[in-house]
This record gives C-alpha cells, structure tokens and sequence, in this order.
C-alpha cells in the first residue's frame, strides 16, 4: 500500500477530484493548507503599505492506495493539476505498512 499526497493550487481541486473518479479512484482527504516553495509569495499594496505574502494558499490531497494502482492515481493528479506556471505543487508518495478500517476491523487492503 502506498499514501500519495498532493499539494496543489485550490482552484484545481474539482478538476483532480473528477480525474481521479474517472480512473475509478475513490476516497480521498483533502486539507487546506498554506505554504511556499521558490516562487517565495508575493508583494501586494494594503492602504498603501507594501508587504509580503510569505504563505501562499494550497490544498492538501491525500489517498491510500493498493500498490497496483498508485501509477494511474499520480499520473491523474499531476494532469489534471498542471497548469504549466510556477506554484503547481508536488506529489509525493510513501509507504504505509498497515491500515485498519474502524468499523469492521478489516486490515491491509481490505480496509481500504
């Protein structure tokens, strides 16, 4: 099993959303978060006064996976998330050694 996690721009969300339904991928965490990576924020004007926006708003997506389909899950993400400009985010994905279902007590990919 395998947790891939994204981090992309907000205004994407809907779209990695439908493309990972459509590869027939369900379930999925979504956090809002804020960071920065080397676009470093911006600069904007409030009231005159110039100061800089460090963070920078990003959603969180998160999934757990079988082994099998973790290919197809992260090529979805990084199509439907790219927009070709600085900020598009990362995908990273981890190993997870077991799941447990709360309910049923399923383990493994059962839970998932």
């Amino acid at each position: 099993m395998k947790k891939v996690e994204a981090i992309i721009k907000p205004f994407k969300l809907d779209e990695v959303k439908e493309a990972l339904q459509e590869v027939g991928l369900q379930g999925i965490t979504v956090t809002e978060a804020k960071g920065f990576g080397r676009q470093k924020g911006h600069t904007e004007l409030y009231r005159g006064a110039e100061y800089v926006v460090d963070f920078l708003p990003k959603v969180k997506v998160e999934l757990v996976l079988g082994d099998d389909v973790v290919a197809t899950a992260v090529e979805a993400i990084r199509k439907a998330a790219q927009t070709g400009r600085i900020g598009d985010g990362k995908i990273f994905v981890s190993n997870i050694e077991e799941a447990i279902r709360i309910r049923t007590g399923e383990a493994g990919t059962d839970a998932i």
